[in-house]
């Protein structure tokens, strides 16, 4: 029996969720197509988000402990994220009413989201659940709308964005990966120019010229939480309209370099996977230490690395 093509193996009826992403990016099929209507009424009964949301407590989330952040990588905040990237919707009540508990466990002072416990916004946080929240289907809720302002006035007036003070960093990609999703027709001029500047941030890098060579970001990852690699770079900044950019021209090297024999990418790593100042700092304080989780195993052939990746060069090549 001859191997299933990469394209195949993603329409394969096991992830429902993969499926219906196939079918609608890599094969341009419409929502209203009856294959990509089934495909995506199938991603609530079997499949990774299925698994998911029976692990849920009654009424609440996942394992939450003093927050819904915590602990990393298990609580209700890390399974949204997930969530959001597997096609689920507010169509469904009970994801309406997670989102509900989740935007609740992260209001801002001004309305926005991502909240500490303070009540300011905390950079990844507010920008990972802005970019979520609109997958699930709320791109027209005021505290959307007014987390995305929030990341505009917050952006560095050069472009790009900085996580605990650190500086502009590629490291702070969530802010484009946000406006990546958001409908155009809801940006302003002030996100149009901020997203541009954020944009040339990272192409004038060519997405990996920041210090010295760091490892984890030539590696591949999911769920890639708050960290960056090259492949949620390429991701975005396609998704954006910069297909064409010349300046892509290194990471979809290492991108064509990884693709195996048989058409498909492989999961290289599961988070935490880090090195230098970081994993010093996570051996140092264990109790901090994230616990590492993942749909896939390392090393092994991804649908979801492989279906990203295979978008990445559709949005590029024109074809899957």
């Amino acid at each position: 029996m001859a191997a299933l093509s990469p394209l195949e193996w993603l329409l394969e009826p096991d992830q429902p969720s993969v499926r219906y992403f196939a079918l609608r990016d890599l094969l341009g099929k419409s929502e209203r197509d009856p294959q990509v209507r089934r495909a995506r009424n199938a991603i609530r009964k079997r499949g990774w988000a299925a698994e998911i949301l029976r692990e849920r407590a009654p009424s609440a989330g996942w394992k939450d402990t003093t927050s819904q952040y915590r602990p990393k990588y298990t609580s209700t905040h890390w399974r949204m994220l997930v969530l959001s990237d597997l096609g689920l919707t507010r169509d469904d009540p009970e994801v309406a009413n997670l989102c509900e508990f989740w935007m609740g466990g992260f209001p801002t002072k001004g309305g926005a989201l991502g909240g500490n416990s303070a009540g300011n916004p905390h950079y990844c946080v507010a920008a990972n659940m802005a970019r979520a929240l609109v997958r699930f289907g709320y791109a027209a809720d005021p505290r959307v709308r007014r987390t995305f302002e929030w990341l505009v006035d917050t952006a560095d007036p050069k472009g790009g964005w900085s996580c605990f003070g650190s500086g502009r960093n590629l490291d702070s990609w969530e802010a484009l990966s946000a406006f990546s999703v958001y409908p155009r027709s809801r940006w302003t001029p002030p996100m149009t120019a901020c997203v541009e500047k954020g944009a040339e941030f990272f192409l004038e890098r060519r997405l990996h010229r920041q210090g010295a060579r760091y490892a984890p970001w030539f590696r591949f990852h999911y769920p890639v939480h708050y960290y960056y690699d090259l492949l949620v770079g390429l991701d975005m900044l396609t998704a954006l309209g910069y297909s064409a950019d010349p300046r892509l021209a290194d990471a979809l090297s290492v991108l064509r370099k990884k693709r195996r024999p048989d058409g498909r990418w492989n999961l290289d790593a599961v988070h935490p996977d880090v090195e230098g100042p970081l994993a010093r700092w996570l051996r140092q304080h264990p109790s901090q230490a994230p616990i590492p989780w993942g749909l896939e195993t390392p090393g092994r052939p991804s649908k979801m690395i492989t279906l990203v990746a295979a978008r990445v060069l559709a949005r590029i090549e024109g074809t899957p």
